[in-house]
Parts: C-alpha cells; sequence; structure tokens
C-alpha cells in the first residue's frame, strides 16, 4: 500500500459520552493520519461538560468522572472549533456509525468527504471471524500500543490504537480506492458503488 492517492485531511476519531439518550458528548478526540502514519503530536483533543452528570457506572467504562470534566467547557463553546476542525475531511473509526451519528446530531450542517470504518474493513478483510470488537482485533492482529499514553477507552488513546489498526489492515489492499470499497458502510459519505473481491488474511 501506497499513501500517495490518501484523502487528506483524514482524522481517526474516537467520542466518549455521558450515557444520556442521545447522548452527551464528554470527549472526542481526532488523530490526523499523514503520510501512512498517525500524528499523535498533532492530535485534537476536547474534554467537554456535559449538561448532564456522568453516571457512576459511565465512569468506570471510560474513566471521565464529573470532577475532570467540572472545568471544561460546555459544547456550545467549542462546537465550532470543532467543526472547523473536521469540515471537509474524512474521518475513520471502529464502529464509525457511532462516531457519524452522534458527531453529526452535535454538529448542524457538517458532513465529512467520506466516513472509513475499521470495523467494516476488519470483516472484509478477513471474514467469517468470531468476533470484531477493537480489542479483539488489536490482539488477534499483534499490533504493538505499548507506546501508546493513557487508558483504554479514553478517546485519544482508542482512536490512536484504531489508527494504527486502520494501516495495519490497509496492508492487504492496493490502492486508496480498493480500501475505500470496502470499508465505507452503505450510505455514508464517500461509499462507492462498486465493491471487490473479498480479500482474506
Amino acid at each position: 500500500m501506497t499513501f500517495s492517492d490518501w484523502p487528506s485531511p483524514l482524522y481517526v476519531v474516537d467520542v466518549e459520552g455521558n450515557g444520556a439518550n442521545p447522548p452527551d458528548l464528554v470527549e472526542i478526540a481526532a488523530v490526523p493520519l499523514t503520510d501512512g502514519r498517525p500524528r499523535p503530536d498533532q492530535i485534537r483533543q476536547w474534554l467537554i461538560r456535559p449538561p448532564t452528570p456522568i453516571p457512576a457506572r459511565i465512569s468506570r467504562i471510560h474513566g471521565i468522572t464529573n470532577q475532570m470534566t467540572a472545568d471544561a467547557p460546555a459544547w456550545p463553546e467549542i462546537a465550532d472549533e470543532v467543526h472547523r476542525t473536521l469540515d471537509g475531511a474524512w474521518i475513520a473509526a471502529h464502529s464509525a456509525s457511532v462516531e457519524y451519528r452522534v458527531l453529526g446530531s452535535h454538529l448542524p450542517g457538517w458532513q465529512p468527504a467520506g466516513v472509513i470504518d475499521t470495523l467494516r474493513l476488519a470483516k472484509h478483510t478477513a471474514p467469517r471471524r468470531s468476533a470484531y470488537s477493537l480489542d479483539t482485533l488489536l490482539v488477534r492482529t499483534g499490533i504493538d500500543l505499548s507506546d501508546i499514553p493513557g487508558t483504554r477507552h479514553r478517546a485519544d488513546y482508542d482512536a490512536h490504537a484504531t489508527a494504527r489498526l486502520l494501516l495495519h489492515l490497509a496492508e492487504r489492499y492496493s490502492s486508496f480506492a480498493e480500501l475505500q470499497a470496502a470499508a465505507v458502510p452503505p450510505g455514508m459519505p464517500g461509499h462507492p458503488e462498486q465493491q471487490p473481491e473479498e480479500t482474506l488474511w
């Protein structure tokens, strides 16, 4: 895989919420991919004070507490900045429909150039496996995460780990167009009309 035909900007994104329905955002991270590598030194990350408290059961999952968000900006204070960052960009995420739906509901008028789903890409790359969670795929592929700062389920860590998974899976494809056909869910921006034949690990 060469990366000369990959779109720019492309951000691998992750969002964390407070468990409300619909969810209120408490954290967003966007790791840019440049020349085939993640750029954590250029990460955009926002901690957000939600309008309703974070329940303890949700804090136990991602580790973000109400104390941590007490002095963080509320969503209206950072919405324009997030919109400017992601405007016209490709985004990638694991089970990307979640990020696409949540970000879209918080950013009226925002539309990414395309949406890459590493879950869909993994199923296309290695069909007939029993599980495709992010944790399972990271273990199965043996991707080294030891130098990623932070902890699992925080947005910056998960976005960086997903970026590494995306690049690992991309090695099985000869061009971005081929990867795009496998990774963009139907009905989402960037979805081509034709799908390539399955490629196995």
